[in-house]
Formats: structure tokens, C-alpha cells, sequence
């Protein structure tokens, strides 16, 4: 049992599946105990094992002289070409691999694992009696940055996650009062949701150390709970509500835990839909309308009519008024293009202190935009910080 536990733990993906490894090893192979080692449900152990053994399965056990891992985490095997010495002896070995493709499964694997107690436990409320068929309102949540910090003193003014969540929960509960009964909502988080996206508190992709105020788990509850929070305001007014976590330069994979744990929570809930794509470009027909969404962080603005015309292209044709909602630089912006309107959202966040010293001073505001199936955008709603 112990060699076989020991030869699976190449095969692992993730340190959630190496814990997992290293635990039924300390247990002797007692799945009940392991599950106490890690702090997961027993039966979660069972299927995350499984899918090692799958992981194993398909990449094939290397031979004994094998003196390295099969691949890195996150990549399979195509080949692997190794050199002999003149005495028979393995002298190097190279491994060629290529990209897993699975990864994004093997991320919500874990994340419903993790949130698989909450599944179905979404509240059902009655929706509302007299409903606009023909209305959408979108909620627009520019670069929310839930956990930033930020001293007064030095950056102007206070901020953490008490009052980032505070701020978002009573800016919706306004915009919600203020907008007509539409029968459809649309609260579209535009990206950094979150300030920081693991523990070290640094952005992945550039390594820039972050202010961030309080633990990190701590940090996920309370943007899991402030989104929960948004969504049942929402519901008291719409019947159908869809949610959609962009994926932000702060929050690769934070974000794709919040739509995954919402999923969950919300399953069997018919008048709430949680989008879980990963894709970085999300797109809604409604009617004659058609919005895009992307965080904004990999693409020109002056290309995003040609991806839109590109990638909806049938319901480019069927529409007359095109929307492009983004986020990531902190102002609004609004540009009009050949078929399309593009706008970019504020933060209700604060400066934090890199932010202060390099000068930037925008506004900070949420709005709500009322949408018509024939006429496009026919009103909006403004709620200032300044309020809240």
C-alpha cells in the first residue's frame, strides 16, 4: 500500500493531491483519517484518489531507472528520449511534454471538493409578482479589489475588507431600488473581485507585492458572502438573475472559485444562473442588444469591435446596439466604433499606496444600465462613494 501510495504521488497535479498522498501515507492507507489530516470530507478523499489514479493511468507509469518526475504539473508526457552510457547505464533523459488541457477541470474538481457541503443551499425566494419582460438590467462591478488595504495617511483614505464589502453590498442594494422591474439582471463582476490571488499577496503574473489586509482565507469567505449578499438583492427585484465572474489580472483563479462555490451554492435554483466559463471574453444577446465583456488587461480597446464582430458573428448580424463593458483601469471611458459601444468602469475601491504615489485620482462610483430588447441602453443609475 505504501509503494503504490508513494509511486501515485508523481502523477499528482496539485498540492491539494499531494497532501492527499502524503496523508494516506501518515494514515497507513485509512482514507477516514487522512480526511482529518487535510481537513476535507471523507468522501472527497475517495474521488480525489480516483482521479489520481486516472492521472496515472493516462500518462503511464515510468520505467524504475527514471530518475525524474514523468512532467511538471499542469503538462503530460508526449516522449521521453533517453542516453545510455557504453556499460548500459541511464546517463540523462529528457521529457518532452505538452500542455494538460484538463487543468481548468482539475481547478473545479478541487473547488467543488472544497465547497461541496454549501451545494444546493442557496436560498429560493418568491420572485416578484409584476416583471418588464422586455428590461435588462446590468450591474457593472468595475475592479471591486476586495481585500485591498490602503492608510488613510498615506494613500488618502481607509480602505480594507470590512468597508470594500460594505461599500459594494449598499451601492447594489441602491442601484437595485432605483432600477425599473425588469424580468432579467445581469451582475457583471469585470475582474478583480479579489485584490490578491494566493497567499504570498502578490500578482501572479508579475510578482508586484500587494497590500492586502487580513488572511487570505479569510479574504475568500467574506467576497463569497458579499457576492451572495449582492445576488439576493437582486432577486427581490428581477426573476432571472446571471452572474458573471470575469477573470481579472489580480484574481486568475480566485475568480473561477467564486463562480464555481456560487454555482454550487445556487444549484437547483432556477432564476439564478452562475456562469463558470473561463473564457476571457463572455458575450449575452438580448433581443436586438449584444454585450461583450472582457476584464481588458489583453486586448486594445480599438480591437474589441473586430473580436466581438468575430466571435458573435451571427448574432453580430440579428443585433442593432452592441455594448463592451470593461474594467482594469480604474477610469470611465466610452468610446464609440463602427457598430459598437465600448465603456469602461470606476472602482468603489480605494487607493491603494502604489496607486496614490503614481498619481492617480479617478472618481469612484457603480452604476446600474437599463437595457430595452428593441431600443438598447434607455436609462441608468448612479450611486457616488461620497453616499455610501
Amino acid at each position: 500500500m505504501q509503494e503504490d501510495l508513494t509511486n501515485l504521488k508523481r502523477f499528482c497535479f496539485s498540492e491539494t493531491q499531494t497532501a492527499l498522498i502524503d496523508a494516506l501515507i501518515e494514515a497507513n492507507g485509512n482514507r477516514r483519517v487522512a480526511s482529518e489530516i487535510i481537513g476535507i470530507r471523507e468522501r472527497n478523499v475517495y474521488s480525489m484518489l480516483e482521479r489520481i489514479k486516472r492521472q496515472a493511468a493516462a500518462k503511464g507509469h515510468a520505467p524504475e531507472h527514471d530518475m525524474t518526475k514523468t512532467s511538471a504539473p499542469g503538462f503530460i508526457v508526449k516522449g521521453v528520449s533517453t542516453l545510455y552510457d557504453a556499460e548500459g547505464e541511464l546517463k540523462s533523459q529528457w521529457v518532452k511534454t505538452t500542455s494538460d488541457g484538463q487543468k481548468f477541470e482539475l481547478l473545479q474538481d478541487e473547488i467543488k471538493n472544497v465547497f461541496s457541503e454549501w451545494k444546493g443551499k442557496g436560498k429560493i425566494y418568491a420572485p416578484p409578482k409584476i416583471q418588464d419582460s422586455e428590461l435588462l438590467t446590468v450591474y457593472p462591478m468595475g475592479d471591486p479589489h476586495l481585500g485591498m488595504f490602503a492608510w488613510g495617511e498615506e494613500s488618502g483614505e481607509d480602505f480594507d475588507l470590512k468597508i470594500g464589502e460594505q461599500n459594494l453590498t449598499t451601492a447594489v442594494d441602491r442601484l437595485v431600488g432605483c432600477s425599473p422591474k425588469s424580468e432579467n439582471a445581469l451582475i457583471l463582476n469585470l475582474g478583480d473581485f479579489f485584490h490578491a490571488d494566493t497567499m504570498d499577496n502578490k500578482t501572479r503574473r508579475s510578482g508586484v507585492p500587494l497590500d492586502v489586509d487580513s488572511r487570505w482565507s479569510k479574504l475568500l469567505r467574506v467576497g463569497v458572502r458579499t457576492m451572495i449578499r449582492c445576488i439576493e438583492a437582486a432577486t427581490a427585484k428581477h426573476h432571472k438573475v446571471t452572474v458573471v465572474n470575469m477573470i481579472g489580472n489580480h484574481d486568475d483563479h480566485t475568480s473561477q472559485m467564486l463562480s464555481i462555490a456560487l454555482s454550487l451554492f445556487y444549484e437547483g435554483n432556477d432564476r439564478i444562473a452562475v456562469d463558470c466559463s473561463p473564457a476571457k471574453f463572455w458575450y449575452l444577446k438580448f433581443g436586438s442588444v449584444l454585450i461583450g465583456s472582457t476584464h481588458g488587461d489583453t486586448c486594445k480597446v480599438n480591437d474589441l469591435a473586430g473580436i466581438m464582430a468575430t466571435d458573435r458573428a451571427e448574432e453580430w448580424g440579428e443585433t442593432k446596439h452592441r455594448y463592451f463593458y470593461t474594467g482594469h483601469i480604474h477610469n470611465r471611458n466610452v468610446g464609440e466604433f463602427p457598430g459598437m459601444t465600448w465603456e469602461s468602469f470606476r472602482t468603489l475601491a480605494a487607493k491603494d499606496s502604489w496607486h496614490a504615489g503614481k498619481g492617480y485620482r479617478s472618481g469612484r462610483d457603480m452604476y446600474c444600465i437599463v437595457l430595452s430588447k428593441d431600443a438598447g441602453e434607455i436609462e441608468r443609475h448612479r450611486v457616488d462613494i461620497s453616499t455610501l
